[in-house]
């Protein structure tokens, strides 16, 4: 959770595949075989090969609709897909190879109980899980991002639980925002060897890219690599992006990565709110709440936050919106300081991460006006 989000299946158009049919056992297998026929391993699992995916689940009560399916066998918006708890049974059958490796993020979430997730992490001393029980204590971080409810193994696997961030919302629209100027650790690129696979990956995106010097020796570093990444979204100038994004009753897009200017992020946040300005009011006005909180807070004083995101949920009854994800939240060094706005150089620690939630209560304020405005226009012509 390329930022991790916290879906439920609540919303959809049957009862019957609302979350607490996640606890009957013939659903569970439904799922499974779902799965299988998705990833073209029927013929190694005695299932009838002229079936699909979906005429299994339609069997099974589920209605007619592909992009559901595409909907279901994501379950989320985000780069992290959350896994259906039939993984986290002690007897479950093999879950078909790769189908949780969404966007290049391998960890997973189910939700196992009314208003709590469960997520996969390497074990007790994962930074995530260390981060969250500082974060659990912290009297002001604790306000900003889901209630931690412990860790828990089973089966010689680690996971924490989590407070599920969309129980109680009905249908709810869905929001990822990466926040800060850089998603990767100052570790993952102090390797400085020239790497001729992500000159590669450079050209392929980009052949003008690279300078001279880098075309001339066909090799590049990571940390060029991750720069000239972070420099395709709006990440570099703003300390944010939109990351993924859900419309009630649409699929989910994940490819918002090239959103880039003032114009486009206004545009899109615009949609997103559906000229709804009471939401954005709501949106800005818990942004602020939260960016006060940081500031006082102990942990964010003493630690680097890279790679977390802002999550926004609306329905027609109410705005949450929360910070998330902290693999990547790591203690500064000793006599390291940040204030979380400065420009990141190597060694500084600073991620941007109140930058960007600066940027973003700026550029929310902008739709608002310009939601007023058109509002103010409708008004004049209808007058005339």
């Amino acid at each position: 959770m390329t930022s991790s989000i916290f879906l439920t299946m609540a919303g959809w158009t049957s009862d019957k595949f609302r979350l607490s049919c996640l606890e009957n056992q013939g659903f569970k297998r439904a799922l499974l075989k779902m799965l299988v026929l998705d990833n073209g391993n029927s013929k190694n699992n005695n299932i009838d090969a002229d079936r699909t995916a979906t005429d299994y689940l339609v069997e099974q009560g589920a209605p007619n609709n592909k992009s559901l399916l595409s909907f279901f066998a994501i379950n989320a918006l985000e780069l992290s897909a959350p896994a259906s708890p039939v993984l986290l049974e002690h007897n479950a059958p093999a879950i078909p190879s790769g189908w949780l490796q969404l966007s290049g993020h391998p960890k997973s979430i189910a939700p196992v109980a009314n208003g709590i997730v469960r997520k996969r992490t390497s074990g007790p001393n994962d930074a995530e899980v260390s981060a969250y029980r500082l974060l659990s204590v912290d009297s002001h971080a604790c306000k900003v991002v889901p209630k931690f409810l412990g860790l828990h193994r089973l089966e010689g696997e680690h996971f924490i639980e989590l407070q599920d961030l969309l129980h109680g919302f009905h249908d709810p629209n869905v929001m990822d925002i990466k926040v800060g100027f850089r998603t990767f650790s100052e570790n993952e690129v102090s390797n400085t060897t020239l790497r001729e696979d992500l000159y590669r990956k450079m050209i392929a995106i980009d052949p003008t890219a690279p300078t001279a010097e880098e075309h001339q020796q066909k090799a590049i570093t990571k940390l060029r690599y991750m720069l000239f990444r972070e420099n395709m979204s709006s990440s570099h100038e703003k300390g944010f992006r939109i990351e993924a994004l859900k419309m009630r009753g649409s699929s989910p897009v994940t490819d918002m990565k090239t959103v880039k200017t003032g114009q486009e992020i206004q545009k899109t946040i615009s949609s997103f709110v559906n000229g709804r300005k009471s939401v954005v009011k709501d949106m800005t006005k818990r942004l602020k709440q939260m960016r006060t909180l940081i500031e006082k807070s102990e942990f964010f004083q003493r630690h680097q936050v890279v790679g977390s995101s802002i999550f926004i949920v609306y329905d027609d009854h109410k705005v949450g919106v929360w910070l998330i994800d902290f693999a990547k939240a790591l203690p500064l060094p000793v006599g390291v300081k940040v204030d979380h706005r400065r420009r990141w150089t190597l060694g500084n620690c600073e991620e941007g991460l109140l930058f960007g939630v600066d940027e973003l209560i700026r550029t929310l304020e902008d739709v608002h006006r310009s939601l007023q405005q058109s509002s103010n226009d409708s008004r004049k012509y209808g007058r005339r």
